[in-house]
């Protein structure tokens, strides 16, 4: 019988503990939906690591669907996505290369309903410094928030060459306003 009582006892506390991490789970998915909701641009510095290979850069992110960042290493490459178009820009040759968004991973991050779906459900992982959200649909893609800010901070996806890109990002301003010719797509050279 007291076997009986101490395995209730147990099973009770495992039920309270899952339903209080459930419950911060979803406040802390609320709270960055909210914050996401507030946001209409972006600029932020950037760190990329795809497959050992590591580029800096500055960007600008427009909801919905518009990116422009300028990589600092010798190369002088620019990206700019409006909304189902990419061209990367290499200055230091004068060439504009042009590729389709439309499978790419980008688009979870350039359009804020994709984002939100993410955060709403993904599966939330604490770690010491940030909130991840890991998301499987046609693809796996780890979203990573700011544990104490809840400001975006960068994700991890496989793009669809199958290179590993990890993008951490450092948020400069929020809710700037972007002139209109900023994602103007080059033309091709």
């Amino acid at each position: 019988m007291l076997g009986n009582v101490k395995f209730c006892k147990k099973i009770f506390l495992a039920s309270v503990l899952f339903l209080i991490s459930s419950s911060l789970f979803a406040n802390e998915k609320d709270q960055i939906i909210s914050k996401l909701e507030s946001i209409n641009s972006l600029e932020f510095t950037f760190d990329q690591l795809i497959n050992r290979k590591s580029e800096k850069g500055s960007c600008l992110l427009e909801f919905p669907g518009k990116l422009k960042c300028n990589y600092f290493d010798d190369k002088k490459k620019e990206l700019v996505i409006n909304n189902k178009r990419l061209a990367i820009t290499q200055k230091r040759y004068n060439k504009t290369y042009h590729y389709p968004v439309s499978k790419s991973p980008f688009l979870n991050i350039l359009y804020k309903d994709k984002l939100v779906e993410i955060v709403k459900n993904g599966e939330l992982k604490l770690s010491e410094q940030f909130v991840e959200l890991i998301y499987f649909k046609d693809e796996a893609i780890t979203v990573l928030f700011d544990k104490k800010t809840l400001d975006l901070k960068g994700w991890k996806i496989i793009d669809q060459y199958n290179n590993k890109i990890n993008f951490s990002l450092n948020i400069i301003s929020k809710n700037s306003n972007f002139e209109k010719s900023t994602f103007k797509i080059p033309e091709i050279n």
